[in-house]
């Protein structure tokens, strides 16, 4: 039974995932940490050429809404320990990194359920981290209505 939970999250997570760390979590009293991994912000540029945000500015405001977005998340999970944090990078990368500094039993991550020439375009967050974590790693494909 995993005690210590990651669950990556880059938007509002599928009702799958979160039913499966409620149950896992009540089940065994795992603590569960979210993570949510941004783009490393540049200067951003105004219209006119002239720096309207310096990136320490824009790594604070991403950081912001990443974690407004886990509290939101974090209330979905009532009666779970939880923890979060907001990284930047590459996804995968520091994804694999946050587990390994949690001491994690288990990374949860959603896929996106793409298939086909998509997949093999642009890969996969998921099955990046699937690869390269020393941990057990469930994929969590959401289910598609029709």
């Amino acid at each position: 039974m995993a005690k210590r939970i990651l669950v990556a999250v880059d938007h509002e997570p599928p009702a799958e995932l979160l039913d499966l760390i409620n149950d896992a979590a009540h089940g065994g009293g795992a603590t569960v940490r979210l993570v949510h991994v941004a783009s490393t912000p540049d200067n951003v540029i105004g219209k006119d050429g002239y720096v309207i945000a310096f990136a320490d500015q824009e790594v604070a405001r991403l950081e912001a809404e990443g974690h407004d977005m886990l509290r939101t998340i974090e209330l979905r999970l009532g009666g779970v320990r939880v923890e979060s944090v907001v990284r930047f990078g590459d996804p995968a990368d520091q994804i694999v990194r946050e587990a390994e500094d949690f001491d994690a039993d288990l990374i949860a991550i959603p896929t996106h359920a793409r298939s086909g020439v998509a997949r093999l375009l642009f890969g996969s967050v998921a099955e990046q981290v699937a690869r390269r974590a020393p941990m057990a790693v469930a994929l969590i494909r959401p289910r598609i209505t029709r």
